[in-house]
């Protein structure tokens, strides 16, 4: 990847046709990634080497999503209903009606910075106070940011606030900057941009001198070197939690910047590299796939990805990300047929929503 001191000027946005392919290439690619590296999540690399080899494909016998691509389709739907008008208690009031007001999937809310946040809504806290918890610097928000790039499609700077409204009722500190550099890589990617401006943009968003900012900077530098190096500039030996988010949001855009954007290797770097492997492979796959588009994700894994199952968020089941990608961008787009249109959803488009910029 080439040096990023000197950055590009971000090219001009695409027609709705090229924006709808790169918006369904990074919500489709998050999907695929969560669930490429769902079998991998805590793993070290030679326990992943000792139980398949390097993994090239699907592991599992039926590949799903996870939380991370659960919680992407939530974001997807408050953006849909509220454009850039959204708020934090916009945000707020969607985690009451959809998650912490109803009865919870087997997954119980996923995470622990979920589980946090879920605690302090029922005890009747409200954003930002629902956030302090011990898990605020988690990856949670970052995995559930892309939608916000999609939205913001050539606009890093407004898909880092919208990132932030949105974790404003669950993230602080170094899980927004997390958030933030994410949805702000997508926006850029989202506009045809080169990786080494989609890495600068994400830079661009976030304090210089935040963990987040200083394990990204270490992640791209030694891309070049490969997955093994990039591993080793980012992850603390013997740290225990795998979903801090300046270490997993710093090995998706060293995956991503390894493959130099090409879906399928930045994928799969990341989930060779273990740790919160679901996550920073879904980051890398919405960052992969908004810059080259879905056409880019392979057939037979782009096949595995049905409707959410609603395994975590039983609100979300049904629904499919390319119909949250065809939602955020502009234009019309016929229902897949194999699930509720996201129109139908109590967080469809009313007329508070503004349209994609």
């Amino acid at each position: 990847m080439a040096p990023i001191a000197r950055i590009p000027s971000a090219p001009v946005l695409e027609s709705a046709v090229g924006l709808r392919e790169r918006a369904r290439g990074a919500l489709l690619g998050l999907a695929v990634g969560d669930a490429l590296g769902a079998p991998a999540e805590n793993m070290k690399p030679s326990e992943i080497r000792a139980t398949w080899g390097r993994i090239t494909g699907y592991v599992a016998d039926r590949p799903a999503g996870t939380d991370d691509t659960e919680y992407a389709i939530f974001s997807g739907l408050l953006l849909a209903r509220h454009g850039h008008a959204l708020t934090p208690a916009h945000a707020e009031a969607a985690w009451h009606e959809l998650i912490a007001d109803r009865a919870e999937g087997p997954f119980r809310g996923a995470g622990f910075s979920e589980r946090g946040t879920l605690e302090n809504l029922r005890r009747g806290l409200a954003a930002p106070i629902s956030a302090q918890h011990r898990h605020a610097w988690s990856d949670g928000l970052a995995m559930r940011a892309a939608p916000c790039g999609v939205f913001a499609a050539g606009r890093p700077d407004e898909a880092a606030r919208l990132v932030a409204i949105d974790g404003s009722v669950s993230h602080d500190g170094e899980g927004i900057y997390g958030g933030q550099a994410v949805a702000a890589g997508v926006a850029a990617a989202m506009a045809g941009a080169p990786v080494v401006t989609v890495v600068a943009s994400a830079l661009a968003v976030i304090p210089d001198d935040s963990w987040t900012a200083r394990s990204l900077r270490r992640a791209v530098t030694a891309a070049h070197l490969g997955e093994r190096a990039v591993r080793s500039a980012v992850v603390i030996g013997g740290y225990p939690w795998t979903d801090l988010a300046p270490e997993a949001v710093a090995l998706a855009f060293g995956a991503y910047a390894t493959a130099d954007g090409d879906f399928e290797q930045a994928v799969l770097t990341a989930v060779n590299m273990g740790r919160d492997a679901d996550t920073t492979a879904a980051v890398a796959g919405a960052l992969a796939g908004a810059t080259r588009g879905a056409r880019a994700i392979p057939e037979p894994w782009a096949a595995a990805i049905g409707p959410a199952h609603g395994s975590c968020l039983p609100a979300m089941a049904g629904h499919h990300v390319l119909d949250i990608a065809d939602l955020l961008t502009p234009g019309e787009a016929p229902p897949r047929g194999d699930g509720p249109h996201p129109d139908l959803f109590v967080l469809a488009a009313d007329d508070e929503t503004e349209a994609p910029a």
